[in-house]
């Protein structure tokens, strides 16, 4: 079955890349604004599988606020907030930037994450 361009940004930006990677560019560029780029499909989903480990050590709530589709554009506003034994670790409002090439794969991500600030 094939996702709409909303479903595939809400999966991978929720942590489900598993789901994503049929629609992932050879040329893909993932930059984490201010900590990592990702050049390629290789190393985009060598990242993905790095995050999916950790998100399978803690208990994350994932919660979207906004999405924002236009012809080759997803933009999705959320947060995220990661416990382990019930103590929280850390919260992270998100902005991923997400653009399509005409095959309905992403081409380019740009992620802003800011941690909330520990006092």
């Amino acid at each position: 079955m094939e996702l709409s361009k909303k479903e595939i940004v809400e999966l991978f930006s929720n942590g489900k890349f598993d789901k994503t990677m049929d629609y992932l560019s050879e040329q893909i560029v993932w930059n984490i604004v201010g900590e990592n780029t990702f050049e390629g499909k290789k190393a985009v989903m060598e990242n993905c599988e790095q995050t999916a480990e950790y998100f399978n050590s803690v208990q994350t709530d994932f919660k979207t606020e906004e999405l924002i589709e236009t012809d080759n554009k997803v933009i999705i506003i959320g947060t995220a907030e990661i416990k382990r034994d019930g103590k929280r670790l850390n919260f992270i409002s998100a902005c991923d930037i997400y653009e399509f090439n005409e095959k309905n794969e992403i081409e380019i991500i740009s992620s802003y994450c800011i941690p909330e600030k520990k006092e």
